[in-house]
C-alpha cells in the first residue's frame, strides 16, 4: 500500500524522535547504518522531509538531522501525504477506469462497497497516529530495531 520511500521515511522519523536528545542532530551515516538503508537514497528522503519542514538539517561536521516539529504534531498521514499523497485512499483498489473517471460509480462498486470502508478507517487511523504515539509504544516494547 505504501511505497517504499514512504516507509523509509516513517522509520526513519521515529529513530529520530527515539534517539535524538535535544540540541543534537543524528549524521545521516549513522542513520542509514542503524536502519540498514542505502546512505544516498535515505539522505534524498530526509531532505524532503526538511523541506517539508518535519526535520532540520544542518551541513558540517557536527551536522546531521533532528525533528523540526513536536513528535505529537507529526501525524502518519502527514508523511504519507508528502511521499505518496493521499489519491491512493480515493483510487479503485482494483483499478476499475469507470470509478477513476466517475466517482459517482466507485459507491455502486461492488468491491468498492467492500473495500472503501476498510481504506477509510484506515486513513482515519494514519490521521489519527502520530510520531509521539509509536514513540511511547517503541520505549513500552523496549526496541525499535
Amino acid at each position: 500500500m505504501l511505497s517504499s520511500t514512504c516507509k523509509y521515511a516513517i522509520r526513519a522519523i521515529i529513530y529520530l524522535g527515539l534517539n535524538n536528545k535535544e540540541g543534537e542532530r543524528i549524521g545521516i551515516k549513522v542513520i542509514a547504518e542503524d536502519l540498514n538503508m542505502p546512505s544516498p537514497f535515505l539522505g534524498k528522503i530526509m531532505q524532503t522531509l526538511a523541506k517539508n519542514k518535519v526535520l532540520t538539517s544542518t551541513k558540517g561536521p557536527h551536522g546531521g538531522f533532528a525533528l523540526y516539529k513536536k513528535p505529537e504534531d507529526i501525524s502518519v498521514l502527514s508523511i504519507i501525504d508528502i511521499f505518496d499523497g493521499l489519491d491512493l485512499f480515493d483510487e479503485c483498489v482494483i483499478g476499475l477506469k469507470i470509478c477513476e473517471k466517475k466517482p459517482e460509480y466507485k459507491n455502486k462498486c461492488v468491491f468498492g462497497k467492500k473495500v472503501d470502508p476498510l481504506i477509510n478507517s484506515f486513513k482515519s487511523e494514519f490521521e489519527n497516529q502520530t510520531l509521539a504515539n509509536f514513540m511511547n509504544d517503541y520505549k513500552e516494547v523496549g526496541h525499535f530495531i
